[in-house]
């Protein structure tokens, strides 16, 4: 008798763009596809942080290239990725957050958070995808969404917004794209220990509130996401598209 074999999770040959790289999720998705076989572009706006990041995946033997880019500008990032595609893997960890009660919100920062966490999501998937397509090759494109794609939270209305947005973009572009054998999905962690959200927890009645509603009872850590992004970027998830997956704690299971 043969028994059916795991698909593998290894990367070998693949190639990898990460925007938001250099810190967060964003690190930790570059490490961990690295880690895993892939060949990585690292994408942020610092370049002195995107090189001491190269070079650490370098001492560990890794493959990594450094592109210094801002996604907002999305004439300078379609041309980016037309030079340096097509890319097998999209993680889009590149995000922001201003928080504030919804009557206080202002144009301004309404404005910057859709610019990142929307509009230039779109065009990078977008891109990736058509450099797929072009070439003839199948992919997985991953938007990294939040538990606030999924619920809505205190002083996040344009957060949840923007990652709400982002789930039914996924969803769309999935179908879309499906019949190329481009998959898209998105991650949606829950509050984990990074830059990002260390404005939330240095408020202890914040940080009281958010591990009350994480079931498991602590913060989630930069680990806890890579190997979701492995799992996707991967053949063991070729039948995963038009989805998320939800790295929360627990968060949303009531």
């Amino acid at each position: 008798m043969m028994l059916p074999r795991t698909p593998s999770f290894r990367l070998d040959g693949r190639r990898a763009l990460v925007t938001g790289a250099t810190s967060g999720i964003g690190l930790g998705a570059a490490a961990a596809l690295a880690q895993a076989g892939a060949e990585v572009w690292l994408a942020a706006r610092r370049a002195d942080e995107l090189d001491k990041v190269r070079n650490a995946i370098k001492a560990e033997s890794g493959a990594a290239h450094a592109l210094p880019l801002d996604i907002t500008d999305l004439a300078r990032t379609a041309d980016a990725v037309a030079a340096t595609g097509p890319f097998d893997i999209l993680v889009n960890s590149a995000g922001m957050a201003r928080h504030a009660p919804a009557l206080d919100t202002t144009p301004e920062d309404y404005d910057a958070a859709m610019a990142l966490n929307l509009r230039a999501a779109y065009f990078l998937t977008r891109e990736v995808a058509r450099g797929l397509i072009a070439a003839g090759r199948p992919g997985s494109l991953i938007n990294v969404s939040s538990q606030m794609g999924h619920v809505g939270g205190p002083d996040r209305t344009v957060y949840c917004a923007s990652k709400h947005a982002l789930e039914g973009m996924t969803k769309a572009m999935a179908l879309e794209w499906a019949t190329s054998g481009v998959r898209v999905n998105t991650i949606c962690p829950t509050f984990i220990r990074s830059p990002l959200a260390e404005q939330t927890l240095a408020i202890p009645e914040r940080r009281a509130w958010i591990l009350s509603r994480i079931k498991l009872g602590r913060l989630g850590e930069i680990q806890d996401v890579m190997g979701a992004v492995v799992f996707l970027a991967s053949d063991a998830s070729a039948m995963v598209t038009g989805t998320h997956l939800i790295v929360d704690g627990g968060w949303t299971a009531e």
